[in-house]
C-alpha cells in the first residue's frame, strides 16, 4: 500500500499520509501552525462538539432534503464515532491558529468525510462521493461551527468545574462544624483584631465559594445561545430558510442542552461578550480561591516562628537541604494556577477586543486560554479539596494563647467594661507586654467565669 495519497485545493497538490482521515488542508495547517504544541485533540468536549454540530447539519440538511439520504447517513455514522470518543487522534491542527477557526472545521470536515466514504465501501480521498466542503459543511460556515463547537464544549467542561467547586464549598463547611469550637483571634491589616472562631473562618469561605458557584452557573447559560445557520456573517447564505432553527433544534435534541438560536446572528457572530463574561467568572473564582490559600499559608505558617494556628497535611519533603522542612505545595500550586488563569483572562478580553466588522478572528485563542482556564481550574480544585483541606487540623491550644496574649482581645470587652477603660487596659498591656487576660483578672474587673463566658466561642458566634 502507499504510504501517501495526492489531494488538491486552492493552493494546489499535497501529500497526505495515505493512513490519515484528515486530508490537504489539515495537512496545510499542521505546516503553518507550529505554535503551542498543543492539537485540539487535548480537548475532548471540543471534538466532540464538533462531533455534534456535524451530525445535526447533517440531519437538518436531510431534512430539507438537500442531502443525499446515502451520504447523510454515512456522515451521522462517522460523527456518531466522534462523538462517541473514536478518531481524536486525526484532529492535529494546532489550538492556536490563524484563519478564525478554518482550520479546525476543515480537519473536522475532512476527518467526517474520509470516515463516511470508509463506511460507504469507498477509498479515504474520493471526494466526488462524499466530499469534506460539499457534504459535510453544506449549510454552513466555519463562523458559525467553530464559535458554536466553543460554546458546547465550555458547556460540558463547566459541570466537571462546578462539581469541584461544590466539593470544595462542602469540604470547607465540613471543616467549619468540625472546627466550631476553637476559638482564634482574627486579623486585619496582618494586625490582631477580635476574636472569632476558626469554624467561622472556613464558614466564611465557604460562603464564598457558593457565591462563585452562583456566578457560574449563570455565565453557564450565555453559552446556550448560538449563531448556528449564521453561515459566513450571519445573514444566512447558502443555507435554507429557516435553517437556524431547524439546525438548532436538531442539536439541542441530541446534546441534551437547551440552545436557542441568536435573535441577531450578525451580531452573534461578531460578538465574544459570553466568552468575555465567563472568562470574567472564572478569573472571580481563581482570585478568591488563590485568597483563601494565601490564608492557609499564613495560618499555617511556622511550625515554631509562624501563626501555627492550623497543619496542612504534609504532601511531601520540603528542602533539598534544610531536614524536616514541609512546605504547603498544595496551596502554591493553586495560586499558580489562579495566576495563570487571570493572565488568560486578559488575553481572552484582548482577544474579544481585537475583532472587526462582522468577525473575531481571534477566536482560537480564546478557546484555548477559555479550555485551559476550567481544565486546570477544575484539576486543581480537586487537588485542593482532597490534598489539603480535608486533612487540616486546628492546634486548638495554641489558637487560644494567641487569643489570651492578643491585646485585640480588649475590644470584645469594650460592651462590658466601656471604650475609656479597656483603652487603659490596653495601654497597660502594651507598655507591661502583659496578657489583657491576665491584666482584667489581676485588676479584678471581670471574675474568671464572666471572662470565659464572654469570650466562649459561643459569644464568638453571636457576632
Amino acid at each position: 500500500m502507499d504510504a501517501w495519497r495526492v489531494e488538491h485545493d486552492l493552493l494546489g497538490d499535497k501529500m497526505v499520509p495515505s493512513d490519515a482521515y484528515y486530508g490537504v488542508q489539515t495537512v496545510r495547517a499542521m505546516e503553518n501552525f507550529v505554535v503551542s504544541n498543543i492539537p485540539i485533540s487535548q480537548f475532548p468536549f471540543f471534538i466532540q462538539a464538533l462531533g455534534y454540530i456535524k451530525k445535526a447539519t447533517a440531519l437538518a440538511n436531510l431534512e430539507y432534503q438537500i442531502l443525499d439520504p446515502a451520504v447523510a447517513k454515512a456522515i451521522i455514522e462517522a460523527c456518531d464515532e466522534i462523538i462517541g470518543g473514536k478518531l481524536h487522534d486525526q484532529f492535529p491542527v494546532d489550538a492556536i491558529q490563524g484563519g478564525a477557526g478554518t482550520s479546525t472545521n476543515m480537519n473536522a470536515n475532512e476527518v467526517i468525510a474520509n470516515r463516511a466514504l470508509e463506511i460507504m465501501g469507498k477509498k479515504r480521498g474520493e471526494y466526488k462521493i462524499v466530499h469534506p466542503n460539499n457534504h459535510v459543511n453544506l449549510s454552513q460556515s466555519t463562523n458559525d461551527v467553530y464559535p458554536t463547537s466553543i460554546r458546547l464544549a465550555a458547556a460540558w467542561m463547566l459541570n466537571a468545574l462546578l462539581d469541584e467547586l461544590e466539593s470544595f464549598k462542602q469540604s470547607l463547611e465540613e471543616k467549619g462544624r468540625e472546627f466550631h469550637d476553637v476559638l482564634k483571634m482574627g486579623r486585619t491589616q496582618l494586625q490582631d483584631a477580635i476574636p472569632m472562631t476558626l469554624g467561622q473562618e472556613f464558614i466564611a469561605w465557604a460562603e464564598s465559594v457558593g457565591e462563585d458557584i452562583e456566578r457560574m452557573r449563570i455565565a453557564q447559560t450565555l453559552l446556550y445561545e448560538i449563531n448556528m445557520g449564521a453561515t459566513a456573517i450571519g445573514t444566512g447564505l447558502n443555507a435554507p430558510k429557516g435553517y437556524a432553527e431547524v439546525v438548532t433544534r436538531h442539536l439541542a435534541l441530541l446534546t441534551g442542552l437547551p440552545l436557542v438560536p441568536s435573535r441577531n446572528l450578525i451580531k452573534a457572530t461578531q460578538d465574544s461578550g459570553g466568552f468575555i463574561e465567563l472568562s470574567g467568572v472564572l478569573k472571580r473564582i481563581a482570585a478568591k480561591v488563590s485568597k483563601i490559600c494565601n490564608d492557609l499559608r499564613l495560618l499555617s505558617s511556622g511550625p515554631r516562628a509562624g501563626i501555627n494556628e492550623i497543619n496542612l497535611p504534609p504532601m511531601q519533603p520540603g528542602s533539598s537541604i534544610m531536614p524536616g522542612k514541609v512546605n504547603p505545595v498544595i496551596p502554591e500550586v493553586v495560586n499558580q494556577v489562579a495566576f495563570d488563569v487571570i493572565g488568560n483572562d486578559l488575553a481572552i478580553t484582548l482577544a474579544a477586543e481585537a475583532g472587526q466588522l462582522e468577525l473575531n478572528v481571534m477566536e482560537p485563542l480564546i478557546a484555548f486560554k477559555l479550555f485551559t482556564s476550567i481544565n486546570n481550574l477544575t484539576n486543581v480544585l480537586h487537588i485542593l479539596t482532597n490534598r489539603c483541606i480535608t486533612g487540616i487540623t486546628a492546634n486548638k491550644e495554641r489558637c487560644r494563647e494567641m487569643v489570651e496574649n492578643s491585646i485585640g482581645l480588649v475590644t470584645a470587652l469594650v460592651p462590658v467594661l466601656g471604650y475609656e477603660l479597656c483603652s487603659e487596659i490596653a495601654k497597660k498591656a502594651q507598655k507591661t507586654e502583659g496578657s489583657v487576660y491576665r491584666i482584667v483578672l489581676e485588676e479584678g474587673y471581670l471574675s474568671e467565669e464572666d471572662l470565659t463566658r464572654i469570650l466562649s466561642p459561643e459569644s464568638m458566634l453571636c457576632i
